[in-house]
């Protein structure tokens, strides 16, 4: 039977999956919310001229009585949940693929999903197999004497180590997107600390343990980008850099490879640490069995040490980043083509040693926002949106060039992403300079206010990239 893959998110990601399903000949269904009515992923798969339909209306996003619903009666055999959502909820894979009329989940195995999305788990499993990992602590604390001892271990460490203000994180070990964390710069003050995080993380999740960690400051954020087969086959795509990010800690400027020492003179040798974390990235997959594409995250201080932060076992955002440097048989890799096929159970087809890299790609991400106010969310309607189109750059946008577009407030106001590459990181960056000179966006309030846009800021930061 043909398979048929359910699209289970918006925006451009769903856009991006639905040509990677065109591509591998496979039919697909979409699914919005009334607040995306007017996304071109919805508005180019109603036919109005045709009996055929690929777009059905949801409650939420986030229903999945509502996406199952659609899967079955939109007669699908695969589930896409593209990123966020439910791209990384162990449950929600699980129940796709037990449920009597089981579906593929595109991605890894729930058990691999469950493993690698409990931070704790995979910190503790990456320090069994001498993986570096943030000093500190790989499970929940509850005894404050014993918190204390570690505590102190990471202080007098990084004072040996003459790390200037040297500190402690203390988080609550059940908490997640940066609830439950405070900073300690001395032994004195922890323990009302450690009492106080306690407290918190018993009255908001249940579960008073907590984690110490040393707090790292002064660190580049890089990306080692793997694709995994269910036949034990394993490939990398490169490293890239995320380091660029707003307030919220959400990613605005990448570039691939992660390193480049024309922007930036290391202190250490940088090619050699991209060797080793993509080593080590492959080393953690082939112990869980990894068997579909996957980002692992890491860290890299100023003086060239490597701390592996997590695993994302999703398609990322910032996929193409990776591909753009890039090449099987002369040609940039589709990520997200290779990630549902290989879910589908085909092999990779192609070994490490076919995948050439040679240049750069830079990612700029842009949105309706005021970098100046916190990276505050813009809302509006958008009247007029065009940008340049070269063959040394690619765009992914949900929002229509061809009538007005109203920014829907329920979600974050990303516009479009931009991808420009080339034989270096000079030229890339000039292409990036040129790229947003010539893209044009405007649109206006409720009130009539002009819109706001994080083009500047991009443009400003190009220089930044790859640097302490």
């Amino acid at each position: 039977m043909k398979e048929k893959v359910l699209i289970a998110n918006r925006g451009e990601i769903a856009l991006r999956i639905m040509r990677a399903c065109q591509d591998l000949g496979l039919d697909w269904a979409v699914v919005y919310t009334a607040a995306d009515e007017q996304s071109e992923h919805v508005r180019r798969n109603i036919d109005n001229q045709s009996n055929s339909r690929r777009a059905w209306r949801v409650s939420s996003y986030t229903d999945p009585n509502d996406l199952l619903a659609v899967a079955d009666h939109a007669k699908c055999t695969a589930i896409h949940p593209g990123y966020g959502f439910f791209s990384e909820d162990f449950r929600f894979a699980r129940r796709v693929t037990v449920r009597d009329q089981p579906l593929t989940f595109i991605g890894p195995k729930w058990e691999v999903v469950k493993d690698l999305g409990d931070k704790i788990n995979t910190k503790r499993v990456a320090n069994r197999l001498g993986i570096p990992t943030i000093p500190g602590t790989d499970g929940p604390i509850y005894n404050e004497l014993e918190a204390e001892e570690v505590a102190q271990y990471l202080l007098a460490d990084q004072a040996e180590r003459n790390i200037h203000h040297p500190s402690v994180l203390v988080k609550a070990a059940a908490g997640g997107g940066g609830m439950g964390i405070e900073e300690v710069h001395e032994i004195e003050q922890f323990r009302r600390v450690y009492r106080q995080v306690q407290n918190y993380a018993k009255r908001q999740f249940g579960d008073p343990g907590v984690l110490i960690e040393q707090c790292l400051r002064d660190y580049n954020h890089l990306e080692v980008q793997l694709l995994c087969s269910r036949h034990g086959e394993r490939v990398h795509f490169g490293t890239r850099n995320c380091t660029i990010q707003s307030t919220g800690r959400q990613k605005r400027l990448e570039a691939a490879p992660g390193f480049d020492s024309t922007c930036f003179p290391y202190d250490f040798n940088a090619p050699e640490v991209l060797e080793r974390i993509v080593d080590y990235s492959l080393k953690l997959a082939s112990h869980v069995r990894y068997d579909n594409v996957g980002t692992w995250e890491w860290i890299v201080s100023r003086d060239g040490r490597p701390y592996l932060l997590e695993v994302n076992t999703r398609i990322q955002v910032e996929n193409d980043v990776s591909a753009r440097i890039s090449y099987i048989n002369g040609q940039h890799p589709n990520l997200i083509r290779e990630q549902i096929r290989l879910a589908l159970g085909d092999r990779l087809g192609y070994t490490q040693n076919d995948i050439e890299f040679r240049g750069t790609s830079i990612e700029l991400r842009i949105v309706a926002e005021d970098p100046s106010r916190g990276f505050a969310p813009w809302i509006g309607t958008i009247s007029r949106f065009s940008h340049p189109q070269y063959d040394w750059s690619a765009v992914y946008s949900h929002v229509p060039t061809d009538r007005p577009y109203v920014i829907p407030s329920d979600y974050d106001p990303n516009l479009a992403l931009a991808l420009v590459w080339g034989d270096s990181m000079a030229e890339a960056k000039e292409r990036a300079r040129r790229f947003l000179a010539e893209t044009v966006i405007e649109g206006e309030t409720a009130a009539g206010g002009p819109i706001i846009t994080n083009l500047q800021y991009l443009a400003d930061n190009l220089d930044r990239l790859l640097t302490f």
